[in-house]
């Protein structure tokens, strides 16, 4: 079994990141507990994976779940991926505030309560840097409350901090842009560049920060077992790149020519009519480097480069279509 061989409950875990790291704990040997909105158990899940419903606003049946539990990794969250309505804006806050409020409120009913919290947060807390140069780290404050991403960054921080038990450890991953084989908005970006529409976005001088999935999770275990691990991390590989290059090694992974570049107005029309989505997600960015990570804790990144890491994800893409 692994260092922490106990019990893992990852709030919201039915999705891409929550699926992933749950595999890799049972893998290791720890045992793990979903608590998903979703009514159904996924027919695919690995049975050795319990899974519990909860509604991530009130209290249930479900707090028991935390009794004797050795983390907790809560990845509630209403994905960014779509327009921003009033109305998912409000989902988008909500679903992060509120988890995190019956959360702490289910540990405090815990005679044993987990003794570590690893909240995953955002990277773009730190908004829209001017100049897009900017290096963004753990240091760098959040961007203006009047943007959604930062105003959303800060009220889901405090909220963690204000649920979490004061004997607890916490910790924040403020995550970037997560590169795998099963979800994501890498799905999204692989089909465009399949379609030839793998194109330069805008003016390509925008800054994607990134991270592949399996260092993601070496992360996450690594937090749950070293008490070193404690405060706020900004969580992306360490060379980050500019949407033209990123673009490139897309093209370059998928084996596709040269695209033509997509200007800007032509992603506004499309994210509003045709996908549904927040342009500003493709058109601007930010240049976020793991500063914490490398100086206090050595952590080595298996994929440290793009092109490594979607090389890796197009290899498990061709494992997992045999």
């Amino acid at each position: 079994m692994g260092p922490s061989a106990g019990h893992i409950v990852i709030p919201g875990g039915s999705g891409f990141l929550g699926r992933g790291l749950a595999e890799s704990l049972i893998e290791r040997g720890d045992h793990v507990t979903i608590l998903s909105r979703q009514p159904d158990r996924p027919r695919d899940l690995d049975e050795r994976i319990a899974w519990r419903n909860w509604d991530g606003r009130t209290l249930g049946d479900w707090a028991d779940a935390f009794e004797n539990a050795a983390a907790i990794v809560n990845f509630v969250g209403r994905s960014v991926d779509c327009r921003k309505s009033h109305e998912n804006r409000r989902v988008i806050l909500e679903s992060r505030v509120d988890s995190c409020r019956v959360i702490g409120e289910a540990v405090r009913r815990a005679e044993n309560p987990p003794p570590v919290w690893i909240q995953p947060a955002t990277a773009h807390i730190v908004g829209d840097p001017v100049p897009e140069e900017t290096i963004c780290d753990e240091s760098t404050p959040p961007g203006p409350q009047d943007e959604i991403a930062p105003h959303v960054g800060v009220a889901w921080e405090r909220a963690f901090q204000e649920a979490r038990l004061p004997e607890q450890r916490g910790v924040i991953l403020r995550i970037s842009f997560v590169l795998g084989p099963r979800g994501g908005a890498l799905q999204r970006l692989s089909t465009l560049t399949r379609l030839g529409l793998g194109g330069t976005v805008g003016s390509g001088r925008q800054w994607i920060s990134w991270i592949h999935q399996h260092d993601l999770n070496r992360l996450i275990l690594r937090a749950i077992d070293e008490p070193s691990f404690e405060g706020v991390y900004m969580t992306t590989a360490p060379e980050p790149v500019t949407n033209r290059e990123f673009m490139r090694e897309m093209r370059r992974a998928y084996r596709r020519p040269w695209s033509p570049p997509a200007p800007a107005i032509g992603v506004r029309f499309a994210c509003r009519f045709l996908l549904n989505t927040d342009p500003e997600l493709a058109l601007l960015g930010r240049r976020c480097v793991p500063a914490r990570l490398q100086a206090e804790h050595d952590f080595s990144f298996r994929y440290p480069t793009l092109r490594a890491a979607l090389e890796a994800v197009r290899q498990q893409e061709r494992v997992g279509a045999d």
